[in-house]
């Protein structure tokens, strides 16, 4: 459930761990959000619509997360994740980097709306940029942006890039590090450590936390669906310490 708190056990003794726990939520809060992503009779969890374009939209009537990052970060599988108690939801995964051209709608019942962003980078929409920055600009009832990073190789270049047009329009978002699996724990570690820095000394929009998540062993997945949650307002007491 808490795959940053586990890393923090490796660290030099007096290391400051307070950025490794600064969301902790409690069973209660956990057990909240599950049933959010859970959907049932009274709760419907559907893909609404794509868009290219701002006016193509679904309005913005619920508060809204949007997931962004580079082709092939494993974006759309972390979504498909997330909707994992909700397998009729369907999102769509391709071995082929860069497959999302549209902004994807979907909608969790009456509590809020989360997007699926094209990836920016290889393969990128032509229009990704003016489709992006739109977005970001004029969707008001935005609440945060998740900004996923490859966890095997850390920020690249084009994350960079993302990170100055969050912080330009004063967008709030949070990092989180993909395909933890997939990264020996020295490695993780170094990188958790790196882009903790640069999140300290160089941001101001962004969560001082990171959340760690492997789509493929659901490692973290829990403990993102309950910030997701509390992001959009839905967990009125959150245990945090």
């Amino acid at each position: 459930v808490f795959p940053l708190q586990k890393l923090a056990r490796y660290l030099a003794p007096g290391a400051d761990t307070a950025r490794f726990r600064l969301f902790q939520p409690g069973l209660a809060a956990l057990q909240r959000a599950e049933a959010l992503f859970r959907s049932g009779r009274d709760h419907a969890i559907d893909y609404v619509s794509s868009a290219v374009r701002m006016d193509h939209a679904p309005p913005p009537a619920l508060p809204e997360v949007c997931f962004i990052g580079r082709s092939n970060v494993g974006k759309s599988s972390l979504i498909r994740a997330l909707f994992s108690l909700s397998p009729e939801v369907e999102v769509r995964v391709s071995k082929t980097p860069g497959h999302t051209k549209k902004m994807n709608f979907f909608k969790v019942g009456k509590y809020f709306t989360l997007v699926d962003m094209p990836g920016y980078g290889y393969r990128a929409p032509q229009d990704f940029v003016e489709m992006v920055e739109a977005y970001l600009q004029e969707r008001h009832n935005l609440k945060r942006t998740f900004l996923l990073v490859d966890g095997v190789v850390g920020l690249q270049k084009t994350d960079h890039i993302a990170v100055e047009m969050l912080e330009e329009f004063g967008i709030p978002y949070v990092m989180v590090l993909t395909k933890i699996d997939r990264a020996s724990r020295g490695l993780l570690l170094k990188n958790v450590l790196e882009i903790q820095e640069f999140v300290k000394e160089k941001t101001q929009g962004c969560f001082p936390q990171l959340f760690l998540v492997s789509s493929l062993e659901f490692s973290g997945v829990h403990l993102l669906r309950c910030f997701v949650a509390h992001v959009t307002g839905n967990l009125p007491t959150v245990e945090a310490s």
